[in-house]
């Protein structure tokens, strides 16, 4: 037999339809390694690590299943080296292998770590597309070329053109391209939240291992009932319970907020999308489908297209044109580190103790949580936007550094300047109270801006702004915002700027 390629499967690779797989072959041996450094270089989630362990493992039974060679390096195993180049030498040597072959990573670490692997190589080493995303790494930059502002509006209608999605001909289907405005409303109670259509798994013997190979984690593992798909039949039935159970409301609800359901009308697709288990394009497609026979309305289509045809691809485009030296960005000079309830939910203010106690026991929430309750506060309490990074890149089941990394440190704490978001998204207690039933039983009062029991929000989105003046005065979407803190009195505002001082150095006990 000739000495073999290795081909290596990285852990948030686990498509069955790329064309590695088209046919076995003898002289191809796949390589997926569970490793320390993957769980290590952030604190991560017990389930994210679990997850992605376990959907690892399903797809190399399916693999083998199909006649394809595999080699598997447990967490535990005795030979693993824990790092991937230590991993892959042993790997090469003991199959004696002519050359080396990996799929084009998401993350910028690897991309850098395994170009610089694969030029010290003695044997011939390629990289070839991971064919998944509609666009490439460079076709967002090269779209804004010369412009000083980027949009993801502008991005997202190009896209539409190009793929034909939600197109009357020339002109968007509804006559406008996004149905954003339509899409706001707090959820009353009704419809009821559907059920939950995930499978569940028990890997609690993995999870052992895990724990045994001193891995360090965070949050709830659930891991005798493990509730993420792991392959992509789980995946597509998923979408499919999506589609037609959740998707006709997802468009009126996918702002609310509510103590009396987490999931409300998200898709919860996010893992099987970013592990590559489904393809943008097919839920894309599957949507539109959907919108065509009158199944959904057309503002809920377009929303949720917009978020994958839209918005998942945009944030990579930013992400691979401004990396390396994208996680250091801290253009507002925010140093403050993250208060100890981030890690355990046990705080008074109700917003963010139900959503950062979800993120805890599930490993998600969805956008709105994410940016207006946990990012709002730490954009106005100051926290370091690096740490702010980190904690979501590891809490979230979601998370690969590609998507969260512009949302976090750009979209949500503003930390690049305004390069991703238009203006800051912050807010007072006013529009989360809109936007649901959290500030219900509180511990602080959503009307007050000072004193004991006056919600933090207020006097931190006032002060906030008042601290920004000289880089946020001039910005046109916040005209409204600094004529109101224009009209204010010296002393009402001199007792925001206290109230804010004091809350800022007490954020541990809020």
């Amino acid at each position: 037999m000739n000495a073999p390629t290795l081909r290596l499967i990285l852990g948030d690779q686990l498509n069955p339809l790329h064309s590695w797989f088209a046919a076995p072959r003898d002289d191809v041996i796949h390589v997926l390694i569970e490793m320390r450094q993957e769980t290590d270089y952030v604190l991560h989630h017990a389930q994210k690590i679990l997850a992605i362990f376990a959907a690892m493992r399903d797809f190399a039974r399916t693999l083998r299943e199909a006649g394809h060679r595999v080699h598997y390096v447990a967490i535990d195993n005795l030979s693993n080296r824990q790092r991937l180049p230590a991993n892959l030498d042993a790997l090469i040597a003991a199959h004696g292998a002519a050359a080396f072959e990996y799929q084009a990573p998401d993350e910028w670490r690897l991309d850098a770590q395994l170009a610089d692997y694969a030029r010290g190589l003695s044997i011939p080493a390629r990289m070839v597309d991971g064919e998944h995303f509609l666009t490439t790494r460079s076709e967002a930059a090269e779209l804004f070329e010369g412009r000083k502002q980027w949009l993801m509006e502008h991005f997202y209608r190009a896209m539409r053109r190009r793929h034909g999605v939600l197109m009357d001909g020339d002109k968007p289907a509804g006559g406008q391209w996004n149905f954003d405005h339509d899409n706001r409303k707090p959820w009353p109670g009704t419809p009821p939240e559907p059920r939950d259509p995930r499978p569940r798994h028990d890997h609690s013997a993995l999870w052992q291992s895990i724990v045994a190979a001193g891995v360090e984690s965070f949050g709830k593992p659930q891991a005798d009932a493990l509730p993420w798909p792991l392959n992509r039949a789980e995946a597509l039935d998923q979408l499919d319970a999506f589609v037609a159970e959740a998707l006709p409301h997802f468009g009126d609800y996918q702002d609310a907020l509510s103590t009396r359901g987490w999931r409300l009308f998200h898709s919860l697709l996010s893992f099987a999308l970013n592990t590559k288990m489904l393809g943008p394009r097919e839920v894309v497609a599957r949507t539109e489908a959907a919108w065509r026979a009158g199944q959904v309305p057309l503002a809920a289509a377009e929303g949720f297209i917009r978020q994958i045809l839209g918005w998942r691809e945009y944030v990579r485009g930013i992400y691979w044109a401004r990396m390396p030296g994208y996680a250091e960005a801290n253009a507002l000079g925010h140093t403050r580190p993250l208060p100890a309830w981030f890690w355990t939910g046990k705080t008074q203010m109700r917003c963010l103790a139900e959503s950062i106690g979800q993120s805890l026991e599930h490993a998600y929430a969805h956008h709105i949580q994410r940016l207006m309750v946990i990012g709002n506060f730490a954009l106005l309490a100051g926290l370091d936007p690096a740490e702010v990074h980190r904690w979501y890149l590891g809490i979230y089941i979601d998370a690969f550094e590609w998507v969260e990394l512009p949302n976090t440190v750009g979209m949500s704490q503003f930390a690049d300047g305004g390069l991703l978001a238009t203006k800051p998204y912050v807010s007072s207690a006013a529009y989360l109270d809109r936007m649901g039933d959290y500030c219900k039983g509180c511990h602080y009062d959503k009307k007050a801006r000072s004193g004991s029991h006056a919600c933090p929000f207020n006097a931190l989105y006032w002060d906030f702004f008042d601290r920004q003046r000289e880089r946020l005065g001039n910005n046109h979407r916040l005209g409204m915002v600094y004529r109101q803190l224009d009209k204010m009195e010296g002393c009402t505002l001199n007792a925001l700027r206290t109230q804010a001082a004091g809350l800022r150095e007490r954020l541990d006990s809020l």
